[in-house]
């Protein structure tokens, strides 16, 4: 099979695998949501409503259909690309995604820039000088940002920097006694730098220092494993043998030769990494206050909205779904290994 032809077939059986994952989420969050003990409509309506008010509510929100007429109404909905409305507020799903996904892609993209940063910082310096203390000492962070606990991590952060030290603040994305930043991309970094706010820049880059170091952190560990390892195994191949021969300096080989194949494996990382950081994102919002979806998410989850969590999950599925596609396709192109 000719090069072309094999990266065409692995594309095409990407695409196809990934509806079918999809679909595999959807249905599961459908049953489990069903499965879990607790009624919406006694969150909406509290204890003491009369047993002919829970029925005609239920009702009304189609609850009281048998199990596979209610799937079947929420995926002939999906198909359509409507989410439902929410059962506590009102609001479309749609418009609450809306609302709070801007916060949560600020959070995450910091957040991989600074586990970028860190983690093959700490996996290049500990993979070049092996068998050292330094070398040690990159293994236990990595053991250590696997194992501890985000919130924990999060409210031991906040103890230290925000109570004890008073250098950053606690809780929420903006003060509330300051105009937040506005503009078309909802990320306040972005949009004060293009209304050339420094102001409001500075101010939600403050806000957004300790929960995006806290997800940054304990992800970089991820990275520092996959490069130490690579770059360990990459620095004992012949080809670094043979440089080292013709005389050229270590930081040469390191740079040139080295750091460039065991970077590879990096691509992949990132895909997971960011499925990862949207479910690391739940716990380091609701720890930090942060209104992002992942902590919309988790209200709705405590509020049994039924509608709401179906399409968040759903959204962050296919968002990861999306990652993970352009990632295999990256990683085919640059490796015709993987094709096969």
């Amino acid at each position: 099979m000719s090069r072309s032809n094999s990266l065409r077939y692995y594309i095409l059986a990407r695409l196809l695998l990934a509806p079918l994952m999809l679909w595999l989420i959807t249905t599961l969050v459908f049953l489990l949501l069903r499965a879990t003990p607790g009624d919406p409509v006694d969150a909406l309506l509290g204890p003491r409503a009369s047993p002919a008010a829970k029925e005609e509510l239920r009702e009304r929100l189609g609850l009281g259909l048998p199990i596979w007429a209610q799937y079947l109404n929420y995926m002939g909905n999906l198909l359509r690309l409507n989410l439902g409305d929410s059962l506590t507020t009102k609001e479309p799903v749609w418009t609450i995604i809306q609302k709070f996904f801007p916060a949560t892609v600020e959070l995450a993209i910091a957040s991989l820039l600074i586990a970028l940063v860190v983690g093959v910082g700490v996996g290049i310096l500990s993979a070049s000088r092996p068998n050292t203390p330094v070398d040690a000492g990159g293994r236990l962070f990595g053991i250590l940002t696997y194992s501890i606990p985000l919130f924990w991590f999060g409210m031991l952060l906040q103890l230290i920097f925000a109570v004890q030290l008073g250098w950053f603040p606690l809780g929420t994305r903006f003060p509330v006694t300051m105009t937040a930043p506005t503009g078309p991309t909802g990320l306040y970094l972005i949009d004060s730098l293009l209304n050339f706010n420094w102001n409001q820049f500075r101010v939600a880059l403050y806000y957004l220092v300790l929960p995006s170091a806290t997800l940054g952190i304990l992800i970089s560990g991820i990275f520092e494993r996959i490069v130490r390892v690579n770059l360990k195994q990459t620095l004992q191949s012949d080809y670094v043998e043979a440089a080292r021969a013709r005389g050229i300096s270590e930081s040469k080989i390191l740079v040139s030769h080295a750091l460039k194949n065991a970077m590879i494996p990096v691509i992949t990382i990132l895909g997971l990494t960011f499925a990862a950081l949207l479910g690391g994102a739940i716990l380091t919002e609701v720890t930090f206050s942060w209104p992002g979806l992942a902590n919309r998410l988790y209200r709705a989850i405590a509020q049994r909205d039924y509608p709401t969590v179906q399409g968040i999950v759903v959204f962050f599925a296919a968002i990861v779904a999306l990652v993970s596609l352009a990632i295999d396709i990256l990683n085919a192109y640059i490796d015709p290994r993987i094709r096969y």
